[in-house]
């Protein structure tokens, strides 16, 4: 009898299939049109002007199918981690009434950044100041290990920066929540295991990104070119950015 099941090609018959339904609705998705919080931490100041102007990446560098199935991934383990939050008897909220997500918007609209939710109150015994903002990622095993040895700071810089700013940004909204550590948690995609930790305002991390998202727009809206990060194209950063091509065609 004939196994369908292992007939030779379907695994990559039908992930292909899969990935190109993929592939194909993000490129129905209109691209920012805005600088994000959660990339301002990045180390390249010119990648960002890249990524904030829609410049496209160089061939082959746009995201594959499988990479958009990590991310989705990503997402159910945050709603995961809600759920395990909320179990645990933090008043995490995550949604304003209106249903929208919790953010800031400055620069006219074009520095914006959407946070993973505030802890309102939490059980007496966590020992935790509230509110309390709270930021969620997911790592592989590697990742998750580093950021539990070293901390979020140390191993995550751009987590860090993207932490600073939502706590400055959104201390208007929600009063008190600079004052009160971040909880950040981190949760392993190859193992569940979870870490969490408290992150302290840092005010001048938070104003060198913001004077940073400035720094990038005049310059886009000038025309002019920040400087690369890198002295010469072999530079980790470089070798793996979206628009090495593009970025070494052009003027230091």
């Amino acid at each position: 009898m004939l196994d369908y099941n292992h007939r030779p090609g379907i695994a990559e018959r039908i992930n292909a299939a899969v990935d190109a339904a993929l592939e194909a609705e993000r490129a129905e998705t209109p691209p920012r049109d805005y600088l994000g919080a959660s990339r301002l931490g990045h180390a390249c100041e010119r990648a960002l002007q890249f990524e904030f102007a829609g410049a496209s990446k160089d061939e082959g560098q746009d995201f594959s199918g499988r990479s958009l199935r990590i991310f989705a991934i990503g997402h159910e383990l945050e709603d995961l981690a809600i759920r395990w939050l909320r179990a645990a008897a933090l008043d995490l909220v995550t949604r304003k009434r209106d249903g929208g997500q919790f953010g800031f918007s400055v620069a006219g609209g074009r520095i914006r950044g959407h946070v993973d939710g505030i802890v309102a109150e939490a059980p007496a015994a966590l020992g935790l100041r509230t509110p309390a903002l709270w930021e969620c990622k997911t790592m592989n095993a590697k990742n998750w290990r580093e950021t539990v040895a070293k901390g979020v700071t140390v191993a995550k810089p751009v987590y860090a920066a993207q932490i600073a700013l939502y706590q400055a940004y959104m201390e208007a909204m929600v009063p008190g929540i600079s004052a009160n550590p971040a909880i950040f948690t981190a949760i392993n995609k190859d193992t569940a295991e979870l870490h969490h930790e408290l992150v302290p305002f840092d005010a001048d991390l938070a104003q060198r990104m913001s004077d940073r998202g400035v720094r990038i727009l005049r310059a886009t809206d000038a025309g002019e070119l920040l400087p690369r990060i890198g002295a010469n194209r072999d530079f980790f950063e470089c070798r793996f950015c979206p628009w090495t091509e593009r970025c070494w065609s052009l003027p230091a």
